[in-house]
């Protein structure tokens, strides 16, 4: 009698989880050296993947997946907005947001620009994306980046993508923003480096997460994990959707952070800090690179679509003077969301996570906006 998936998943994540926050821990030079380039957090991604594509698992169904969406996230939201000072927030200033959003404008402009181009030089490319309306899968991946996957769900019937088209984007969707976000860990790191070399002199925000000096003891840890459970619990008799749930626990957390006296900013960071790894462990567990079937153009048009997003946020965060460690936040917050946005960043500086929240709940608000836009100039200028 073969074990039931649950329980395999359960064990694959507890096991994973473990071994993430022991490597984290280590201190032997040769386990920080390795972690310099590949972040301990990285691996809570890989693992659970290599062992489902080793063993031929299919793990993508397990409720460990529902769990995740109505607790895990939702606690992991309160924790990390609740470590948020907001007077301290104010230091980051309105570039941030602005390089965010030229992200999500290169993301809803880029494919237009592209498939005219295409078209215009090559007829088998126009025969492709034109005439037999693969443009139309290139919208739900605009949703999907910026606004997550009830964007994407929208988005594709506004464009009225075909179902067989829909199913190969969201494969090569789920394999670009997995490969991108192994890459985002690597870029973040580099990136004070990166802007001495591009000449950017601006000095980030001081550490965030430092202990402001306060009178009484800190509230326990267990009794800010009663207060979350809880108000997740109460959250979910409400029944809202999960972008007001993310925006309602958003705005909690900072309330409790900020207006309670004594709340232990320390085990919020921690506690979401753990959470996020599992976030990705389970992640890890729906890692599906089988079935893509689509046209090496479609495919190429879309791999240039990434790049020069990527590369236009450079050039806007070298405009802007802005430190190129914000390039790979607010990318992974246009392309990564709510669960790896602040993962990314945690491999970095663990106190900036609630910024990349901050840009990942702007990301779901606008993504369908973006989305509508991009349908509109297709119809304006291309088919």
């Amino acid at each position: 009698m073969g074990i039931h998936p649950d329980v395999l998943a359960a064990f694959i994540v507890v096991i994973t989880v473990f071994v993430v926050l022991k490597i984290n821990g280590l201190s032997n030079r040769v386990i920080q050296g390795i972690l310099n380039w590949i972040p301990a957090i990285l691996f809570a991604y890989v693992i659970p993947a290599a062992i489902t594509h080793a063993f031929n698992l299919d793990l993508s169904q397990v409720i460990l997946h529902s769990w995740s969406r109505n607790w895990i996230i939702p606690i992991t939201l309160l924790a990390v907005m609740s470590a948020l000072p907001l007077k301290q927030l104010a230091l980051v200033g309105t570039r941030p947001l602005i390089l965010f959003f030229s992200g999500s404008l290169l993301i809803a402009t880029l494919p237009v620009f592209l498939i005219a181009l295409t078209s215009t030089f090559s007829v088998n490319s126009k025969e492709i994306l034109i005439t037999q309306e693969y443009w139309k899968g290139l919208v739900p991946i605009v949703g999907g980046w910026i606004g997550g996957s009830t964007s994407q769900l929208i988005l594709k019937e506004l464009a009225q993508t075909p179902e067989n088209i829909f199913l190969s984007v969201l494969v090569l969707d789920n394999i670009l923003v997995n490969i991108w976000t192994i890459l985002m860990f690597q870029f973040i790191k580099k990136g004070e480096t990166l802007s001495e070399l591009l000449r950017i002199s601006d000095p980030l925000p001081a550490n965030l997460s430092s202990p402001e000096k306060s009178t009484g003891k800190k509230i326990y840890p267990w009794i800010v994990g009663i207060v979350f459970i809880s108000i997740v619990d109460i959250f979910k008799g409400l029944e809202l959707s999960f972008l007001n749930l993310v925006i309602g626990l958003s705005i909690l957390g900072m309330t409790l952070g900020n207006l309670i006296p004594n709340w232990n900013t320390a085990f919020s960071l921690k506690l979401g800090g753990i959470c996020i790894v599992l976030v990705m462990t389970i992640l890890g567990l729906r890692l599906d690179f089988s079935n893509l079937s689509l046209p090496f153009t479609f495919v190429a048009v879309v791999l240039a679509w990434l790049i020069l997003h990527f590369v236009g946020m450079i050039l806007v965060s070298k405009v802007l003077k802005l430190n190129l460690i914000w390039v790979p936040i607010a990318s992974m917050a246009n392309l990564g969301g709510i669960s790896t946005a602040p993962a990314v960043t945690a491999a970095y500086r663990k106190d900036l996570m609630p910024h990349a929240v901050l840009l990942a709940i702007l990301s779901m608000v606008t993504g369908t906006a973006w989305g509508m836009l991009t349908i509109y100039l297709l119809s304006q200028w291309v088919v």
